[in-house]
């Protein structure tokens, strides 16, 4: 739905990665941070919009690369280890 919305609207000039980058960074996630307790939702779906229009424009299916990530960070850190390492940290 979203690259139809930037498509329809000949948006796509504008959103080369690094534009899309410098959107997030810059703008979006940095009101976030800023205005984050006021208007957190709407901003939250900024960063989200920016992100997957990002993904699109690189051809990275974000729900298996996140996945993906998951599996890594799962293997990488399993929760036994964690839990031995910071049990301030951990709820049983």
């Amino acid at each position: 739905m979203l690259a139809v919305f930037a498509r329809e609207r000949d948006w796509e000039s504008f959103h080369s990665p690094r534009n899309l980058l410098l959107a997030l960074s810059i703008g979006e996630v940095g009101e976030l941070s800023e205005i984050f307790q006021w208007r957190g939702e709407d901003q939250l779906s900024d960063v989200l919009l920016y992100l997957v229009r990002l993904a699109d424009v690189r051809n990275v299916n974000l729900g298996e690369a996140a996945l993906e990530k998951l599996r890594k960070n799962a293997s990488k850190y399993p929760v036994d280890s964690m839990k031995l390492k910071y049990p301030l940290h951990c709820k049983n």
